[in-house]
């Protein structure tokens, strides 16, 4: 069951320093949103409090709330490993774990939380998680072999993979296609299309054609100067974003004239 994520008031530190501030933002279930902005607003750092990853670094916190169905993952009696497990994350750059094979790499999610699992249900985990990520077919030959093995975009769908094995019901991805060749991309683009009617999405991404192809809502973020804190200029329905946003430094952006 894909969840709703409601924002509100939320600031975000690094020790002292104020790297977001004042984000309000509602992410819709069963959708694709897309962050886009310059290097340095904020983005991934705000893509990482919707799955309490930011905490994970020393001296960072945050203020406000992030309520997924009305609940706070904030509030002091949630687990932040429970709110990982519901919230996925996809990286940047495939991060299979190398001495894994193909097949404990999907498992190894659903090992880490100490989950008890039958051989046969095991194999079926591995087959629909590989087969969700459009990705079984191409693998199922091979299941025993190094996940590092795989090809750049192959080893990303490995790691939605292993995102998904855990049965989370929304999935964050902080460009998980600027390290993959044209090919592996379009791939990825039309994965995201598929899981987008099971799971809420959210994406980090530089290229603004991928926002305006995979996205149903983009949120643009900028920030005034460097050293300023980045902020969320606006957010609406992609096609309106990219055709008549209503904050001029929003069409400046998607336009190319700074960024």
């Amino acid at each position: 069951m894909a969840q709703r994520i409601d924002v509100k008031d939320l600031n975000i530190f690094y020790g002292e320093f104020k790297a977001v501030a004042d984000v309000e933002m509602s992410v819709e279930p069963r959708s694709v949103t897309a962050f886009i902005g310059p290097s340095g607003c904020g983005k991934s750092t705000f893509l990482r409090t919707l799955n309490r990853m930011h905490e994970v670094i020393p001296g960072a916190h945050v203020q406000g709330s992030v309520a997924m169905d009305g609940v706070d993952l904030y509030g002091s009696d949630i687990d932040p490993v429970a709110v990982r497990r519901q919230v996925g994350m996809v990286f940047q750059r495939p991060n299979p774990f190398p001495t894994m094979s193909i097949a404990e790499n999907v498992l190894a999610g659903i090992k880490l939380n100490n989950k008890r699992i039958s051989k046969s249900d095991a194999d079926d985990v591995v087959e629909q998680s590989l087969r969700h990520a459009n990705l079984w077919n191409e693998v199922k030959d091979r299941l025993n072999r190094p996940g590092s093995g795989l090809s750049g975009g192959q080893q990303q769908r490995l790691c939605i993979a292993r995102a998904i094995a855990v049965k989370p019901q929304v999935l964050l991805m902080d460009e998980p296609c600027s390290a993959l060749d044209p090919i592996s991309t379009l791939a990825i683009e039309d994965l995201i299309a598929e899981l987008k009617s099971d799971y809420t999405i959210v994406i980090v991404t530089h290229n603004m054609q991928q926002a305006a192809r995979v996205s149903d809502r983009t949120a643009f973020f900028n920030l005034a100067a460097t050293g300023e804190p980045g902020r969320l200029v606006e957010i609406d329905e992609t096609s309106t974003i990219f055709s008549s946003p209503r904050v001029q430094a929003t069409e400046d952006y998607i336009s190319g004239r700074f960024g």
